[in-house]
Order: C-alpha cells, then sequence, then structure tokens
C-alpha cells in the first residue's frame, strides 16, 4: 500500500525529499507559496559548488563525509553536474590563509604557477600557490531544480500553489519551508548571502574558483556561456532585501583580481537571501507532532539535501532515526 506525503516547500530541501520519498513508492504533493522555482527561494541564488572537501575548512565533520553523497545523487537525478574539481588560489600577501586552508582540509594537491594556468589558462601566472581538490564538482542550481522538479511532474508528483501551516494538513507532513519555518521552529536563524551574476565572455573558467581573502572567501563559478556566479558573504542577518555597497565592492573586486577582464563585464543580476541556519550551522530534522521538519541547511543545500534527503524516507519507511535528528530543534 502506498503512503501519501505532503511536502511544504519546493525550494533544494523540499524537492530532494519529494525525491527520496518518491523513489521509495509514496505517492507525493508538493505544496509552495510560489507558482515554480524562482528568487523567492534561497536555493535560486547557490553557488551550485559539490565541494565537501573544501568546506572542510570551516564545516563539521559531517558536512564533509555526507557531502561526498552529493555529486553522484544530483548526476544520477538531474545529469546536470559538471566534474572538474575546485581550485582555491591566494595573493602572495595571502599566503598565510592559504597554508591555513591546507592544514584544515584533505584530498587536495598542491598546485604551483604553471600548475594553476595549465588547469585555467585564463588566470595566467597571477597566482603562485594553490589547492586543486580533483574529486569535488559543481553544478547549475537553477538548471539542476528544473530537472528535479521536471523528474518528479513526469512520476506523478503534483504541485500545488498555496502558504499553508503544515500543521493544517492531515497525514504524513515534511516541513522544508527553511527560513519562512522560523515562527515554528525559534532556534533557526538567517544568515544572509549576497551574490552578482556577470556576463564576462572573455573569460574561461573550467571549476569553481575559490580566493581566499582575509575578511570573507570569495568564490567564482562557471555557468557557461560566459555567465559567473559570484559570491558569496555571510552575514548574520535576516534582511534579504539589498546588498550592501560594501559587499558588492569586495565581489567585484575580487573578480577582478582573478582577471581584470571581469572589469568589463556586465552585472546582469544581484542577489540576496536569507539562509536558514541552526546554530552549529548543522540541519537537523525533528518532529513535531505529525509534522517532521527537516531544515537549517545554511550555505550547504545543494551540498547536503541528498544526505538530508535520504535521512527523512529512511526515517518515514524504515523508523530510522537520522544522523541528524535532535528534539532540542523541533
Amino acid at each position: 500500500m502506498s503512503r501519501d506525503i505532503t511536502i511544504v516547500g519546493g525550494g533544494v530541501a523540499g524537492l530532494s525529499v519529494a525525491r527520496a520519498v518518491t523513489d521509495r513508492g509514496a505517492n507525493v504533493r508538493v505544496i509552495d507559496r510560489a507558482a515554480g522555482l524562482g528568487p523567492h527561494a534561497c536555493s535560486w541564488w547557490a553557488g551550485g559548488m559539490l565541494a565537501p572537501f573544501c568546506e572542510g575548512e570551516t564545516a563539521e565533520e559531517p558536512v564533509v563525509r555526507l557531502g561526498q553523497e552529493a555529486a553522484d545523487w544530483w548526476q544520477a537525478k538531474t545529469g546536470a553536474v559538471t566534474h572538474n574539481g575546485s581550485l582555491v588560489v591566494a595573493h602572495g600577501r595571502d599566503q598565510s590563509d592559504l597554508r591555513r586552508f591546507a592544514r584544515r582540509t584533505t584530498d587536495f594537491e598542491t598546485v604551483r604557477g604553471d600548475d594553476i594556468a595549465t588547469l585555467e589558462p585564463d588566470l595566467g601566472t597571477r597566482f603562485q600557490n594553490g589547492l586543486f581538490f580533483p574529486s569535488e564538482a559543481h553544478l547549475a542550481p537553477r538548471a539542476a531544480l528544473a530537472a528535479l522538479r521536471e523528474g518528479l511532474e513526469r512520476d506523478g508528483v503534483t504541485f500545488e500553489l498555496a502558504e499553508v501551516d503544515p500543521h493544517d494538513i492531515d497525514g504524513t507532513v515534511v516541513d522544508c519551508r527553511g527560513f519562512a519555518a522560523r515562527g515554528d521552529i525559534p532556534h533557526l536563524r538567517g544568515v544572509k548571502g549576497e551574490m552578482a551574476v556577470l556576463r564576462c565572455p572573455d573569460v574561461t573558467l573550467s571549476r569553481p574558483v575559490r580566493l581566499l581573502h582575509p575578511r570573507i572567501p570569495l568564490y567564482i563559478v562557471p555557468r557557461g556561456d560566459g555567465i559567473f556566479m559570484l559570491g558569496a558573504t555571510m552575514i548574520e542577518s535576516s534582511e534579504t532585501k539589498h546588498v550592501t555597497a560594501r559587499s558588492l565592492l569586495e565581489l567585484l573586486s575580487a573578480a577582478y583580481a582573478i582577471n581584470p577582464a571581469f572589469g568589463e563585464a556586465e552585472v546582469i543580476e544581484i542577489g540576496v537571501d536569507a539562509r536558514p541556519a541552526f546554530a552549529d550551522n548543522m540541519p537537523r530534522i525533528g518532529r513535531r507532532g505529525h509534522v517532521i521538519t527537516a531544515n537549517g541547511l545554511y550555505r550547504h543545500g545543494f551540498l547536503l539535501a541528498p544526505a538530508l534527503a535520504r535521512m527523512v524516507a529512511a526515517y518515514i519507511f524504515d523508523e530510522q532515526s537520522p544522523e541528524v535528528f535532535d528534539e532540542h530543534y523541533s
């Protein structure tokens, strides 16, 4: 007998959970407050880096371990993954930051000027030292979300436009509303992220490049056809309306430092979002009555959503307690 499951929230967490429980044979509907994918969702503004080892520089151990599931999962479900690794570089004055990054991470190769130029010719010889993480990957978040939703629709998942209280819905409900659930999950906080999308056909990059910075580590991710995502700040704030002038200057300065041709780039989008996070920046699965909550992906939405979805499905179908289950956050 099939199980009926309602998922509230159609971002990366909601769609990933929908995929996981659909694959287990459930009849699924997804309810979201907006029609289709768009800038209302935090995941719309994601970088799309599937870089668990790089994230180990600041993240807890489970992020590195669980994040290693992501690239294969997204490839299997959407076919939208590029497996070209990640490159981390720093200016000469910031070599101590590069050494610290190396001490805190694993599964990288140390690269020098000529190696960097071979990996990314358009970086030239601007950087004399770097770290290359060959097993990492990246994807275009909007294309991946669209492919995930299309696959769910083909498999009979229904999508409804409504703003609802998950506790007003009967049956098995999974609350994946992200920061919108802060009223029901008091420990949830917002971490502001700011980013820019540039068009610069004069630059070609094959993989995400992280430029280490004393205050804000920045990254640039190629989207193809001369489009690049540049981000992102991490500010303790739930304000999601405006990018600060300082952040935009630092983002654009980082792009210029990677290649001066970015000085002539078109800024085609500027985005800001509030990433849902708990105190330790780890996601949590909880339960409040008949509603299962899956939240707190922080900056690791595409990296940890597959593992989070797997745990939700195992909790529902196998009564298996999730690794990240915590009553304190319910």
